[in-house]
């Protein structure tokens, strides 16, 4: 029988930083670098993502502090460590403090960014952060089935496919999204994926 130490809410902001990224806490002053980022490739019109449209910004970052004040999340902003550019932004999400579970999700990059280093070190960082600062039992991602590079992604971390959900939330267009469940536990994190993950992203960050 697993016992685990409930999280205490809310969440402190920090910044995590590490292989060329730089995870801030969110503020108000970061609404035009996230509308350059959701303006590369026009990420808005995603039907299944959850990218704001433009002139949209302001409220999606309100929205996001505002849960983040009620303990619902913790929401960052990712920077290019080097040109210190806005590039996405990624929260934790779903927090249930006394199973010590929390979600890794509302991730979305530039389009310049995607399917580059930037994922899977952003993820690291998180990963690390949830299970060796904040003790998390369990860290799950949660992701529409529509959207199979996101799954491949979440399935390239380790992360165990839980099932599926159907009729789990309405998308942006209005239509019902089935949602594919993942999840990393802590012994999972500890005995494989730590040093997995982290060698992953120490090779790409040095090429």
């Amino acid at each position: 029988m697993t016992t685990v130490t409930p999280f205490t809410l809310p969440f402190h902001p920090v910044q995590l930083e590490g292989f060329g990224l730089i995870l801030e806490p969110m503020k108000p002053a970061h609404e035009p670098g996230l509308a350059k980022a959701a303006e590369d490739g026009e990420l808005w019109k995603i039907h299944y993502a959850s990218v704001p449209a433009p002139d949209q910004e302001a409220q999606y970052i309100k929205q996001a502090l505002h849960e983040q004040a009620q303990g619902k999340a913790l929401v960052f902003t990712i920077r290019d460590a080097k040109t210190k550019e806005i590039i996405g932004t990624t929260r934790y999400y779903s927090i249930i403090p006394e199973c010590a579970r929390l979600h890794i999700g509302y991730t979305w990059y530039a389009q310049s960014y995607q399917r580059t280093f930037a994922n899977t070190a952003a993820k690291y960082l998180l990963l690390y952060y949830a299970f060796e600062s904040l003790k998390a039992n369990v860290v799950a991602w949660r992701t529409d089935i529509l959207n199979e590079r996101s799954q491949k992604a979440i399935e390239r971390l380790g992360a165990k496919k839980d099932g599926i959900i159907r009729g789990d939330q309405l998308r942006r267009d209005g239509t019902v999204r089935d949602s594919v469940v993942y999840s990393m536990t802590k012994d999972e994190w500890t005995t494989t994926h730590k040093t997995r993950l982290k060698s992953i992203v120490e090779q790409h960050h040095t090429l």
